[in-house]
């Protein structure tokens, strides 16, 4: 009886185990804020776990890191180049190119909602440089980089972009 009883404790630490690992290998969106100078943030909300990237980036096509929707959150209103962001939620895609990728944001953050050019706020160019090292899944980061200035930043495989928001 005290044989089954410790074999049964082996099996179950077996198992919690195999599911404790499981979990950990899952990823959860990731988020990514910057705080201004006021306390006032925007922060980003995507998905970072390896996936089917390679197939979703084509050039010239709207294209969501992460494959799945990236929504940008803010408290403040913003400028983005000459663009106008109002405080509020807003989905966030990117068009790359060889030479320039575009940051577009929608209004449109309905789930399951599709893609709807006529929901466009901003269609700002991002500046894009040779990254130091291979991102195999896109990497979203913020830079704090003045009292009103966050620039968001963009990783995917060998290539850099980033844009400038600035608090309104």
């Amino acid at each position: 009886m005290r044989g089954l009883a410790i074999c049964l404790v082996l099996i179950s630490q077996l198992t919690l185990l195999g599911v404790s690992q499981q979990a950990s290998s899952i990823r959860q969106p990731a988020e990514v804020f910057c705080t201004f100078d006021d306390g006032k943030k925007m922060r980003v909300q995507y998905n970072n776990s390896p996936g089917k990237h390679e197939e979703e980036f084509h050039e010239k096509k709207l294209w969501e890191p992460g494959g799945s929707p990236v929504f940008l959150f803010t408290q403040t209103a913003l400028t983005l180049g000459s663009s106008v962001i109002p405080e509020g939620a807003y989905r966030l895609y990117i068009i790359p190119e060889k030479q320039i990728w575009t940051l577009v944001l929608n209004k449109n953050v309905n789930a399951g909602s599709k893609y709807d050019e006529t929901q466009d706020l901003v269609r700002s160019p991002m500046q894009i440089g040779e990254a130091e090292s291979l991102y195999k899944q896109p990497d979203l980061a913020f830079a704090h980089v003045g009292p009103k200035q966050c620039n968001m930043r963009l990783y995917y495989e060998k290539t850099g972009s980033w844009a400038e928001f600035h608090e309104k």
